[in-house]
Parts: structure tokens; sequence; C-alpha cells
């Protein structure tokens, strides 16, 4: 744990559309918390590529996104656990998404597991326990088997000697070669979850459409992934540093999903009942540097395809933190960093969901009810 002058503050800030169960407090490490090329056609007349199919489209390295996770969880143990306190805090509010949810899970994938902190989420005290019982049982209860699947061996087993795992009924890690790329049957799971993996997949319509075949009827996706203006000051300010340092720019920051297009994509592959809403969480860091070596210790370094080989260069690093502090620093000294959350849920066609009416079978008028009736 780092001395008290040098840890940060994490807040929640809402964005719409905004959930009403997102107000616990967590704090932990630098933070606390205050708040082929084979296609087919879809019934969307969409060319979309091959679930499964080699990617057309490559934007990351996955091998080197693979060995920098996997390098971050064994080179230094306990400072990869004291920064997953965005990663805890991402998870334990997907995992309150289950209380949306009133049914038993048999059979549940966490995918892109990290260091399974969905289950650990999912090990805690109920979010929202009911005052009408004398006890309100932890989230895993309502599973029988997790199934926690990730790339990087190292960091999927870091923490598998730690009591929380006693928690969850029964729960299996198994490494697969890549996430893109599952080798699950289908109709096998009742539900998956994924936090804080998806914005380094490159085919992300491909992985969808992956998980909706191997989704039961009638079972869900909930999913968190990073997104839209995720550290937008950072990638600001390093751009301005490089343009006043190099005269040209190299890409630095990884590109995002934009929660605009995420509804698109779910519906692209099939799902239905689609929820997308989305948090910005701003943590507090001392410095820049406080920030970069975080994410470098989490295994967020860049991975992008034709990024400049080795690490940024001194002279930009040193005119990064006062742009930093100029363009967006708080009063008290300290830095914000804003992470943009999007979390979905769609749900695989079953032949007992829920469907809406056909346009024009409605017998109340809305209008009228919004102006106050017939009056």
């Amino acid at each position: 744990m780092p001395p008290p002058s040098q840890r940060t503050c994490l807040r929640a800030v809402s964005v719409w559309p905004k959930r009403t169960r997102c107000g616990h407090d967590y704090g932990h490490g630098h933070g606390s918390a205050s708040s082929s090329s084979s296609s087919y056609g879809n019934a969307n007349g969409y060319a979309t590529q091959a679930p499964g199919a080699p990617s057309l489209l490559q934007v990351f390295n996955r091998d080197t996104k693979r060995l920098q996770r996997e390098r971050a969880a064994t080179a230094d143990v306990e400072l990869s656990r004291r920064v997953d306190y965005l990663r805890d805090e991402v998870a334990r509010r997907l995992c309150e998404r289950l209380l949306d949810i009133n049914r038993h899970l048999p059979r549940v994938l966490d995918l892109g597991a990290n260091a399974c902190n969905v289950a650990r989420a999912l090990s805690h005290p109920n979010p929202d326990p009911d005052p009408a019982k004398p006890t309100s049982p932890a989230l895993a209860t309502r599973l029988s088997h997790l199934i926690a699947a990730d790339s990087a061996r190292g960091l999927l087993h870091r923490d598998e000697s730690l009591p929380f795992n006693e928690a969850i009924p029964m729960m299996t890690r198994q490494v697969v070669d890549d996430i893109e790329y599952l080798p699950y049957e289908a109709d096998s799971f009742d539900a998956v979850l994924s936090s804080m993996s998806l914005h380094w997949v490159n085919d992300l319509p491909s992985l969808l459409a992956q998980v909706n075949r191997m989704l039961k009827p009638d079972s869900p996706l909930l999913a968190a992934m990073l997104g839209g203006d995720t550290l937008f000051e950072l990638r600001t300010s390093l751009q301005l540093a490089e343009l006043e340092r190099r005269g040209g720019l190299s890409p630095r920051v990884s590109p995002l999903a934009d929660v605009r297009d995420v509804g698109g994509l779910l519906q692209r592959a099939g799902y239905n009942l689609i929820t997308v809403d989305v948090d910005d969480i701003v943590v507090d860091y001392p410095s820049s540097y406080a920030l970069m070596q975080d994410l470098q210790a989490m295994g967020e370094s860049n991975a992008v395809l034709g990024r400049e080989p080795g690490p940024i260069p001194r002279d930009v690093l040193l005119a990064v933190d006062p742009i930093y502090r100029e363009l967006h620093g708080n009063e008290d000294g300290s830095i914000p960093a804003t992470f943009r959350v999007i979390y979905l849920i769609g749900w695989k066609k079953g032949p007992d969901q829920p469907r809406p009416l056909q346009r024009g079978t409605g017998e109340v008028n809305l209008k009228k009810i919004l102006e106050g009736g017939d009056r």
C-alpha cells in the first residue's frame, strides 16, 4: 500500500443513462472510492465476419497484450493486486446487475477473467439485501459453476489461494489461447459475464456472435468494457507534448468503441432486450507518471499495431506532466483520469421472451396522458 500522501481518489460521475445501483464505496491501492475470410449475411442484411474465423481487422497485437498482462501479474504480485482497484470496482458494478435477473444460473462463463475479479465481486455480501430476511446471501449463491477463462495464465491463477475462491460453489480456471476464438459448444452457458476485457478485442462483432451461439436460449450476456473518452486527459496531453517536442504524433492510447455503436453491434449479433449504460469513473493521481505506472502495472499498456517501439521518449514524458496539469489539473495539485465504462446487456432469443406489441396496437394515447388526460 502506498503511503497516504501518494494515494489517489476514485470517484464516479454519472453519464446518461444512469442506473441507480452504482453508489457503494470502494478503496484499494492507489485509489480510494467515493462513488478466415468467409462471411455470412444476417437478418439485417449486413456482411459480417464468420464467428470464430481469423479476424480480417487487426488493431491490437494480441500476443503483445497477453505478454503485458502476464508480466504485470508475475513481476510484482502485490503491486499487481494493489492496482486492481479499477477492475474490482467495475466487476462489482457489473455483478450488481445480476440482481435484476431473478433466476438461478447453473453454468456461467467469466470471459476474459483477468485475476477473477468477477468471482471476487460475487463473493462479497449482497449489495442490495432484503430487509424482510434475516440474512441475504452473496450473489455467488445464484450460480452453481463459474468457469473463468483468460489467455494470461499468470494473471488468471494469481489469486487462486485467496479466501474468496471458497465462496464460489464450484469454480474452474481455464486458460484459452485467445478469447477471440472460443472453444465452447453451442447452447452451453446460462450466462456469460465479461469485465474489463472486451476493449482489447480486434473483432468485437465476431466475438459477440460467438457468445450468442454459446448461450442457451433466453440467457444473458452482461459485460463491461472501457470505451469512448477513456483517458482523454492523457491522450490530449501526450499529443500536445509530442507535437511540441517532436513535431508529430504516434498512437500512444488505444482506440476504443463508442457507446453509440455498442447497441448496434449487439443487435447485429442477434441479441434481444438490449440495454447499454455508461459510468464515468474518475481517478485522481498525484502525477501523470503515477497514472502511467499504474496502467503498466495493470497490464493496460499500449498494444496497437504500428505503434512506435520502445518506451515514450524522456523529453516527451517531461513535457506531458505540466501540460496535463495546466489543462486538466485539480485545485489540490492532483490530476484526474477518466475511465468511461460501457455496461451492456443482451439476451439470446428464446421462445418465452417478452416481445413488444406490433406498432399501432396500443389502446392508450400516451400523448394525452402526458398532457393531462382529456382536460
